[in-house]
């Protein structure tokens, strides 16, 4: 089985600022996939921004959310999603990916994530004294998660799509068993 034969997703996962967004829409035009972002998603069907959520509902308000839009797009075929930083953290959202696509991790250095976040005013976790700490952090936590559902981790501070595209049609010429 390969991914052309059923259309399977596509997930890039990865901390903020890891570049998911950017690479999974030149994947999916590449593919011929729709490009979905889960965030983006999230807010389209509350009407409001990802920081008003926070502060409304809390981080568990949002991740109740984005666990329904993460089981909303895996019921679907032909996707490249985006997902935000801290979708790994359910473990209905890992099985959920893992178990409808190929999975793929953006792991960037730390100090690259924090250059490319600080002047985000989209980033409620990163609202914090010490933006850099707090990314270890979620790093920390995060990364055995990430690792844990990849079919594939794409490491550096300069990851282009073009590299991630190269790296995923390698993958894809080998028997696949999402």
């Amino acid at each position: 089985m390969n991914i052309e034969d059923e259309k399977r997703n596509v997930y890039l996962v990865g901390l903020m600022g890891a570049g998911k967004t950017t690479i999974a829409k030149v994947l999916a035009k590449r593919l011929a996939y729709q490009f979905v972002d889960s965030d983006h998603e999230i807010e389209a069907r509350t009407g409001v921004s990802l920081p008003t959520i926070f502060e409304i509902e809390g981080e568990e308000g949002f991740r109740k959310r984005e666990a329904q839009v993460i089981e909303d797009l895996s019921s679907l075929r032909g996707r490249v999603v985006a997902t935000g930083g801290g979708a790994v953290l359910r473990a209905e959202n890992r099985v959920n990916l893992q178990g409808s696509g190929l999975v793929i991790y953006l792991n960037v250095p730390l100090q690259t994530l924090c250059e490319r976040t600080r002047h985000d005013k989209n980033r409620p976790l990163l609202r914090v004294s010490d933006p850099l700490r707090k990314l270890k952090e979620l790093h920390q936590q995060r990364d055995p998660l990430y690792r844990s559902i990849a079919d594939l981790v794409v490491s550096g501070s300069r990851i282009s799509a073009q590299s991630v595209l190269q790296l995923l049609l390698k993958k894809l010429e080998k028997p696949w068993k999402p």
